[in-house]
Order: C-alpha cells, then sequence, then structure tokens
C-alpha cells in the first residue's frame, strides 16, 4: 500500500525534523524599528495582569523584511513596554505577518499574536518607507531619511510577554487557566542606521493602534540584524482576569465561537 501521508509519522522522522530546526543558519533581516512615547494611560489600558506598565510608557513598532531563499516573509510587530515579575521587556498587541508558516508556530507555540497582514520596507537612496496594513488599511506607516550610521550595539537580550490560551469549546472562557510565556530573544546587529522621519498611525477598526499616539518620538533605526528565540511558560494566570483582553487576538472576538455546523467539510 501506498503511504498514508495523513498517518502517523515515525520516531526517526519526528527526531530528523527536530534535529534540522536545531540547525537553523543565521537569518538576517532588513527592518524599520521605531520607538516612541505614548499616553501612559492608555499604554496601561492594554496590558492584562500580571503584567506592568514600565516606568516609561513606551510604543515600539519593527517592520522588518526577511530574504529567506524561494521564501521572502514580512514580519511585523507593534508592542507596547511591560514589566513582570522584575523583568522588563515588550507586550505585543499585533504581529502581521505575510505567510501562513510564519504565523504557526507563533501562535500555537508561544502565543504570539500573529496574523496575516503586508508588510512593507522600501529604500529608494536615502528615503526610507515601512508600513504594516491588513485589511486594505495601511495602520502604521514610518517614513524618512537615513542621516547617518550609528555605531553597531553589543549583541543583546530582549523580552517578549505572551499569553498562550485555547478558547473554551463551550464559548465560557478558556479550557484550561491560560499561561504567560517570557519569551527571550538573543539579538546581533550588523549595520545600522539612523533614520530622520516620522511615525503615521491611522484608523482601523480590526488594529487599534492610534489609540496609543505619538507623543514624544524617541528614535527611529534602519538596521540589518539576526535573532534566536526560546521561550518557557512561567506561570499559569486566571482565565477571569485575562478574559477581557481576549478580543486583542481576535479581529472578531465572536469568531471563536464560529463552529462549523454538524457533518459539514
Amino acid at each position: 500500500m501506498a503511504r498514508v501521508r495523513y498517518g502517523a509519522r515515525t520516531e526517526a522522522e519526528i527526531g530528523a525534523a527536530r534535529t534540522a530546526s536545531s540547525r537553523l543558519p543565521d537569518i538576517w533581516s532588513t527592518g524599520v524599528v521605531a520607538v516612541w512615547e505614548s499616553d501612559p494611560d492608555a499604554v496601561a489600558a492594554v496590558l492584562p495582569p500580571p503584567l506592568k506598565p514600565t516606568g516609561r510608557p513606551l510604543v515600539r513598532v519593527n517592520i522588518s523584511k526577511v530574504d529567506l531563499p524561494g521564501y521572502p516573509l514580512g514580519a511585523g510587530s507593534f508592542a507596547v513596554a511591560a514589566a513582570h515579575d522584575g523583568v522588563e521587556g515588550w507586550y505585543p498587541l499585533v504581529m502581521p505577518m505575510t505567510h501562513e508558516r510564519a504565523l504557526i508556530g507563533g501562535r500555537e507555540v508561544f502565543g504570539e499574536p500573529k496574523k496575516l497582514g503586508e508588510v512593507t520596507v522600501e529604500r529608494d537612496g536615502l528615503v526610507v518607507r515601512a508600513a504594516l496594513a491588513r485589511h486594505g488599511i495601511e495602520f502604521v506607516e514610518v517614513r524618512g531619511a537615513v542621516s547617518g550610521a550609528l555605531p553597531l550595539p553589543e549583541p543583546t537580550q530582549k523580552t517578549d510577554f505572551y499569553f498562550k490560551f485555547l478558547p473554551a469549546v463551550d464559548g465560557s472562557g478558556f479550557d484550561a487557566d491560560p499561561v504567560l510565556v517570557h519569551c527571550v530573544r538573543n539579538e546581533k546587529v550588523r549595520k545600522l542606521e539612523r533614520i530622520t522621519g516620522d511615525v503615521v498611525l491611522r484608523e482601523s477598526m480590526y488594529d487599534p493602534v492610534a489609540d496609543l499616539p505619538v507623543r514624544e518620538l524617541v528614535g527611529i533605526t534602519l538596521g540589518e540584524k539576526t535573532t534566536d528565540q526560546k521561550g518557557r511558560v512561567v506561570e499559569r494566570v486566571s482565565g477571569q482576569a485575562l478574559l477581557p483582553y481576549i478580543h486583542q487576538r481576535y479581529d472578531d472576538p465572536q469568531q471563536i465561537l464560529d463552529g462549523p455546523p454538524e457533518g459539514s467539510a
């Protein structure tokens, strides 16, 4: 009988896949990062407990292109500064990706708030433009011009906070208490330039980042970097406390209850 491809994989095949994924070479991306101070009340309002605001109400948008062989990828992240148990990092609200493959692992393994979207990173001479768009709405645009090279930073660690959960089958909350994930990224930079420009936030009912306005621009950079990441569950959190924030993950929270009719394909 020909192999049934949906059938069980052998232990050797599973082990080979794990080995291959652990030996990935450094993957370099080119991206724009903008950081600004926003309204402290707005930043605090988007943080589910037990995350807390830091001493400065910072917002960061990262818009990158990754030239994977035969598989170019656009990746974005819109995050606010947050702290948990003495660790300061970032809490992403939305992470647009241009391909499903980049979505699956991040959402299912780490709990990242990834969604399919459009990602633009363009450079024409000194002029740079980067943007994130979904549903035909370009909700973040960073634009400016290169104004000089910056010294390369030392390799550094950065932490992102994610909540991993499964909505309950009966629609009453969650199947089990959600977990809080600390995702630690080791970052190396091989090129960094300063951008003089601005950040434009546009109204979108799907990605309402305009609620976190640019009060004071901290800086914009264009760089080439590579990162790896490892996540760990640090604690289980109250499902009741997280439930009011579940809409952050979905364009329409009602869609998690939209199961197909019984017997449908």
